[in-house]
């Protein structure tokens, strides 16, 4: 699943509009819809606003490798 797609449905599963989430995490409407949309290179900055809001968190970890 992409991070559009992760973003949108937990977005949805809250209730929570493109505008309230938006204002919630301080970014413009026109960055959430972009990013829903899979279009845009957010930040991670960005990211992690809008993380923070939708109570999920990045994890940063190093991939096993064989």
């Amino acid at each position: 699943m992409s991070l559009a797609e992760v973003i949108k449905n937990r977005r949805k599963t809250l209730a929570i509009s493109q505008q309230d989430l938006a204002e919630m995490a301080g970014i413009g409407l026109a960055t959430v819809k972009d990013i829903e949309r899979g279009k845009g290179n957010p930040s991670i900055g960005t990211v992690s606003k809008i993380m923070e809001v939708l109570g999920m968190e990045i994890v940063y970890k190093v991939r096993q490798t064989i």
